[in-house]
């Protein structure tokens, strides 16, 4: 585990570069794996970037955290909800309408390389989910009326499609506007006990699983946050253990 003392000696951007460094080509390992090199290796990192943090308040995260985000490690379950996710089409959109979404293409058995060219012919599965963001004030005893991320589920979206096509992040973009179009014309003023789920080639094992995280009450901090790099800490619920994510802004 790095020493705190020689931790504090480096430089911010020398302390990102070493963050990247570590979890470059791991962020396929298993979730426990992950959990495991959090606890042992990243944590003294997390703990001076945080200290460091440029932008505390909220208001300003808000701000700054617009546009395209590649998501490049993270220990959050849902995102491997499915296999074969495609780590480098991958990302986090934030509009300035309070809407932002998790994205990401699902290839399986595109890790395998005998099978690696015929699976990319085949079908990709993009999976979507939209959800709004606005400034909360914490309900923790201690927290003295702080600000926070207020996030809320919105929907969930699933497109099939077929061959070797990249989800680019223009696409992304493009297909998250689609989706928040859609919602804002159809469900915004009606009351929605479930989630809007794709209708088709969703098994009841995976809707249940959709409507477990749509139920679910989003906490999301910004460890560390500047114009090109964050470090969140987020649950899916207060009971869970916290998630970790680094994303670095799409240039």
């Amino acid at each position: 585990m790095p020493d705190s003392d020689s931790l504090m000696s480096l430089s911010t951007e020398t302390l990102k570069a070493k963050l990247l460094d570590l979890v470059r080509d791991r962020d396929e390992d298993p979730i426990s794996q992950k959990v495991r090199f959090v606890n042992d290796q990243l944590s003294p990192i997390f703990e001076e970037l945080q200290r460091r943090n440029p932008t505390p308040d909220v208001s300003e995260q808000i701000s700054l955290v617009q546009e395209i985000w590649l998501s490049v490690w993270s220990t959050i379950p849902f995102q491997d909800i499915l296999p074969g996710r495609l780590r480098d089409q991958s990302y986090q959109v934030f509009a300035d309408n309070g809407y932002y979404a998790n994205l990401a293409r699902y290839k399986p058995g595109h890790q395998t390389p005998l099978l690696n060219w015929f699976v990319r012919q085949l079908l990709s599965y993009d999976l979507m989910i939209v959800q709004t963001y606005a400034i909360g004030i914490s309900d923790e005893p201690d927290s003295s009326a702080t600000q926070t991320w207020n996030i809320q589920n919105v929907g969930i979206k699933q497109n099939l499609r077929f061959g070797a096509t990249v989800l680019s992040p223009k696409e992304a973009q493009t297909w998250f506007e689609q989706a928040v179009t859609q919602y804002q014309n159809q469900y915004q003023t009606q009351g929605q006990d479930e989630i809007p789920i794709p209708s088709k080639n969703v098994s009841r094992a995976m809707a249940k699983k959709y409507q477990k995280v749509y139920k679910s009450q989003p906490q999301l901090e910004h460890l560390y946050i500047d114009a090109n790099f964050r470090l969140v800490k987020s649950r899916r619920e207060q009971s869970q253990r916290p998630s970790y994510t680094i994303a670095v802004r799409n240039l």
